[in-house]
């Protein structure tokens, strides 16, 4: 008779010796094919892979002057797994000038995937960066004494002059998104951050190369591995050149010290930024090295914002410089042409409505109107427009051609620069002012925005690009700052002409009136000059002080640089804008300035613009 629990033990036996027999497959599978810990680290135990960093593309200004370059810099890296707590921690955090609580906090937030994401035990990881020539030195010394710490070879940048903050950048340690983002970085890695180092990010940075040591059992370095056979060596950045006149942004920063605004300067046939200014600013060279976080902190917390580059991120109404925009829109519409005569008397009045004006002649048509910057001329035109409903079948209809108009002379949108942070401004539309007056409105409700105040805002880069089109008779390539790029062409976007609404004959015009304002209207202290200058000034209304703007291009038949100028409160458009955009063009038109004209400058050098009041 048979046992049947002895039969049904055999059988649970059996099954229990099966199970861990799987057990053990399913972990050795998983240790020795499914994970690559013990290859890492057996590759670790007879391998150094080390990452060779290619050295940074320099950068120089339209004459070939240097103006970013590369120093030399030595980072300690760390290899955990080798070293495992086996450290004279005092002799080490000596050698460094480093206490051993920071030591500690350091080795913990390297092992931190929250704070390192790319951390692995294999690999070198970033433990100090960019150590002075006098650190190094004496941590190279006793290197032998720290197993798992090596010396990696990099640079950091420098910088030849205090000039051009906004448009350099900078370079920082990669962030989290960072590496996220590219899987060319890795925990200690150097990025651009602003300017076009970020830009320009791809070419500036170069590709990494990589050398394999083999180490003996003792983890020594023994030589390449294969004799190098796998060694890639890194390949350099690729070098910029700007458009940018080092010698007028130097004049430019110099005339706005002690203002807050911008200048921004354009060579109209190619597009080049020829210089860039945003005040206040600060001196590039301040912010390298391991000094440069603590640096940059306290420059964002200035309440000037000296890191705001208001060149392309401040939104400011035009004022009367966007009335040149008008009078080519008029003009090419229909609405006026250059018989036209419009009344002014100290003003546009309307059923009511004033819009005042300063004293001038009256009646007046349009080129008189650009001279003597006439808010009542151009009232009447924007009214007129808005009312035809014989060309026109709404306001709302009138007011979209408009808009149409301004877009396609670079307002509204990004112009796509090659910065970052470029702002938009605003242009309305139609639908803009539907939806804020519940559809009641028209020309008289929105007038404002005929003499470049209400809604509309600019950057000064947008203002300088309308000075652009205007010198080149109805056309504009997208502003940029590097002119070339070592080993390719620059982006075709840069190269292409874009052209606007308004006629051939409507710039004549206008062109007719700047030229009249610098020789006896807004902007006559231009006449002093032999270059034939053309302008015209705005005065931005503002809850202070007035601001104070100019935009203007020269000589006028073959024009070589187009400029707008915004200071804050800084008044009439007279007073600052004017003087300083001439002073401007002299110096790129010159190459220097004449004895009265730096007398001049240095006398609007030491001006100071604080609390809204123009100040000596």
């Amino acid at each position: 008779m048979k046992d049947f629990n002895l039969e049904n033990r055999r059988y649970v036996i059996g099954g229990v010796a099966v199970i861990i027999v799987l057990l053990y497959i399913i972990r050795l599978f998983a240790l020795q094919i499914a994970s690559d810990d013990y290859k890492k680290n057996a590759d670790s135990n007879a391998f150094l892979k080390k990452i060779e960093y290619p050295s940074r593309g320099t950068i120089f200004d339209r004459e070939g002057k240097l103006l970013v370059y590369n120093q030399p810099s030595y980072d300690i890296m760390v290899v955990m797994d080798e070293e495992k707590g086996h450290l004279d921690t005092l002799d080490f955090c000596n050698s460094l000038g480093i206490t051993k609580e920071w030591f500690i906090k350091r080795m913990d937030d390297i092992k931190d995937y929250r704070k390192n994401p790319g951390y692995s035990r294999f690999t070198q990881q970033l433990f100090m960066p960019q150590l002075s020539d006098k650190e190094f030195s004496v941590f190279q010394e006793k290197s032998f004494r720290f197993p798992g710490f090596y010396i990696q070879k990099r640079s950091i940048r420098q910088y030849t002059s205090p000039y051009g903050a906004h448009v350099l950048g900078d370079v920082g340690e990669v962030s989290e998104s960072d590496i996220e983002e590219d899987p060319y970085y890795q925990a200690g890695d150097y990025i651009g951050k602003m300017g076009i180092e970020k830009s320009y990010e791809s070419d500036l940075r170069g590709v990494k190369g990589v050398q394999i040591l083999l180490r003996d059992a003792h983890g020594r370095i023994q030589g390449s591995y294969q004799h190098g056979k796998f060694d890639h060596r890194p390949i350099p950045g690729r070098d910029l050149t700007l458009g940018i006149d080092w010698k007028l942004q130097a004049l430019g920063e110099r005339l706005m010290k002690g203002k807050i605004g911008a200048i921004v300067a354009i060579e109209p046939s190619t597009g080049q930024v020829l210089c860039m200014v945003s005040s206040p600013t600060y001196d590039p060279r301040m912010i390298v090295g391991r000094m440069r976080g603590k640096m940059e902190k306290a420059l964002s917390k200035n309440v000037w914002k000296p890191m705001l580059n208001r060149a392309i991120q401040g939104q400011y109404p035009p004022g009367s410089t966007f009335k040149a925009s008008q009078a080519l829109t008029f003009l090419t519409e229909g609405i006026i042409n250059s018989h036209t005569l419009y009344p002014c008397h100290r003003g546009f009045y309307y059923k009511g409505l004033h819009v005042g004006c300063h004293l001038h002649k009256s009646p007046l048509n349009v080129v008189d109107a650009i001279i003597t910057s006439c808010n009542s001329f151009f009232c009447w035109g924007f009214f007129n427009m808005m009312s035809n409903r014989s060309k026109y079948k709404t306001v709302q209809d009138a007011m979209d051609v408009w808009r149409d108009y301004m877009v396609s002379m670079g307002f509204g949108y990004k112009l796509g620069i090659d910065l970052p942070g470029e702002k938009r401004g605003l242009i309305p539309n139609a639908h803009f002012y539907d939806k804020a007056y519940n559809g009641s409105w028209n020309g008289l409700t929105v007038i404002s925005v005929s003499i470049g105040q209400g809604e509309v805002c600019l950057t000064p880069l947008q203002i300088a690009n309308l000075g652009a089109t205007i010198a080149n008779r109805g056309y504009y390539y997208i502003p940029h700052v590097v002119s070339k790029v070592k080993g390719r062409s620059i982006a075709q976007k840069f190269r292409q002409r874009h052209y606007t609404r308004a006629s051939l004959y409507a710039y004549d015009l206008v062109i007719r009136g700047m030229r009249g304002s610098a020789l006896h209207g807004t902007c006559k202290d231009l006449a002093r000059y032999d270059f034939e200058p053309c302008g015209k000034t705005g005065t931005a209304q503002n809850r202070g002080q007035d601001h104070s703007v100019f935009m203007g291009f020269a000589p006028m038949n073959h024009p070589k640089i187009a400029i707008a100028v915004y200071v804050e409160n800084g008044g009439w458009g007279a007073v600052y804008g004017v003087p300083i955009g001439g002073l401007m063009m002299e110096q790129f038109l010159k190459g220097k300035l004449s004895p009265s004209s730096e007398k001049m400058a240095d006398e609007f050098s030491k001006r100071r613009i604080a609390y809204g009041k123009a100040n000596r």
